[in-house]
């Protein structure tokens, strides 16, 4: 069985189906490859942020991070414009992605590219919010404004047909999970605080600037085990300032609200581009002229990732000369020349980019409603956040009470909202 033929098999098990050797392009049309989707989505798009968190906490700046994840990001557009878009035959009413590229369908390419501009404002402001609030509380910030506002408007331009009576108790269970959420920082900004005031012979200028009368600064980068010394223990004092001096955005002496700020400007963004896309995809405004068929989630997705890309550049070529936060001075040369930890940044960016594109191929089946299940990434990102960053070790009784009841509430959501799924008319 060649490879074509083993290819239109799977698709047809995938979709449930006989298979009868017509390779169409492919297109989610069944519940469970809908949630098979929306899974896979909420494991990438859990992950990537992890993975600039890291980076950033090792020193490099997030202006060439950014750039290098922006690169990979319409990559993955790409590839799945030249695979999943053009499988098979077209039609008149399912044209393929190569196809679509020259028909008059601009008041949709327009709407899909207005939902990559708001998701690429909100993807960069996230990258300095980990920094303030740290990547849990900031993702179950941002998701949570994400899925009240965004599944509310996808609810109606859905024309209703995922169930109410399920989807809108899984977005009272995000809206207390953000509420949780805000708990779980203020007590981690009290634990932290009790330890810095704790550790002796280190004290905190006013300012941010850092001095430790111990042998803490001379002590050399111990991410690489260079000293003989012995590394920090996650959780302790002394890790807080040994993650200080390494990390790109400096943050003590800094007030936590500049942080929640930007977690809140990114989930208004967030909350918009599933929408665009929705219009974009559907045209519930009847914006295309008669004949035209609609978007594909692939063509659509193609156009929505080429205008994120645009900004993200645009807006971090402007920050490598005028950066915010303080942050060093640097260039395109000094960003061609960073080699170090340019592979991270450019899986962070695939991963993104196919999680969001298989976000939008389960809304197009089950309703984008119900796909904002994926929203509850920050069950992952605070996986991640326990295991690779340590996060949350050595804290105070208060803090693992919220921290299981927001995390609860993630579990109950995820699951209500996907139970929501509908079948999109054709």
């Amino acid at each position: 069985m060649g490879f074509v033929g083993f290819g239109g098999l799977l698709i047809s098990l995938i979709r449930g189906e006989e298979a009868d050797w017509e390779l169409k392009m492919y297109v989610v049309d069944s519940r469970g490859g809908a949630i098979a989707c929306m899974l896979l989505a909420l494991l990438f798009l859990g992950t990537w942020p992890a993975i600039l968190t890291l980076l950033e906490r090792r020193g490099r700046l997030p202006q060439h991070t950014y750039l290098d994840y922006t690169i990979t990001n319409l990559l993955a557009a790409v590839i799945i414009a030249f695979t999943f878009g053009e499988f098979g035959n077209t039609s008149d009413d399912k044209p393929n992605f190569l196809i679509q590229l020259s028909q008059n369908n601009w008041p949709s390419v327009l709407f899909a590219m207005a939902g990559g501009v708001v998701l690429s404002l909100g993807n960069l402001s996230t990258q300095y919010a980990w920094a303030f609030v740290g990547l849990s509380v900031t993702e179950v910030i941002t998701s949570s404004i994400t899925v009240v506002i965004g599944t509310t408007l996808n609810y109606f331009l859905d024309d209703k047909i995922n169930r109410a009576e399920i989807l809108f108790p899984g977005v009272a269970c995000f809206l207390v999970a953000v509420c949780l959420g805000s708990a779980v920082h203020a007590s981690v900004a009290k634990d932290n605080q009790a330890k810095l005031n704790t550790l002796e012979d280190s004290r905190v200028a006013e300012k941010g600037s850092m001095n430790n009368e111990s042998n803490l600064n001379s002590r050399k980068d111990l991410e690489y085990g260079t000293d003989k010394a012995e590394k920090a223990k996650a959780g302790t004092a002394s890790f807080l300032i040994e993650l200080e001096s390494r990390r790109a955005i400096k943050v003590f002496g800094k007030s936590t609200l500049v942080g929640l700020a930007i977690c809140f400007f990114a989930g208004i963004c967030f909350s918009l581009f599933s929408p665009a896309f929705n219009l974009a995809t559907n045209d519930q405004w009847h914006t295309l002229d008669d004949g035209v068929p609609h978007l594909s989630v692939y063509t659509a997705f193609f156009y929505f990732s080429c205008s994120c890309f645009v900004i993200a550049i645009i807006l971090n070529v402007i920050f490598l000369y005028r950066p915010a936060f303080n942050l060093p001075r640097s260039s395109i040369k000094a960003y061609l020349n960073d080699w170090d930890g340019r592979g991270w940044a450019f899986l962070a960016g695939f991963l993104c980019g196919f999680g969001n594109g298989l976000q939008f191929m389960g809304g197009q089946a089950a309703g984008y409603a119900a796909a904002d299940a994926v929203q509850a990434l920050p069950l992952v990102s605070t996986f991640w956040g326990v295991l690779i960053f340590g996060e949350y070790r050595r804290s105070s009784r208060r803090t693992y009470i919220f921290l299981v009841g927001m995390l609860s509430m993630f579990i109950v959501a995820v699951g209500v909202l996907m139970a929501s799924s509908g079948h999109r008319k054709e």
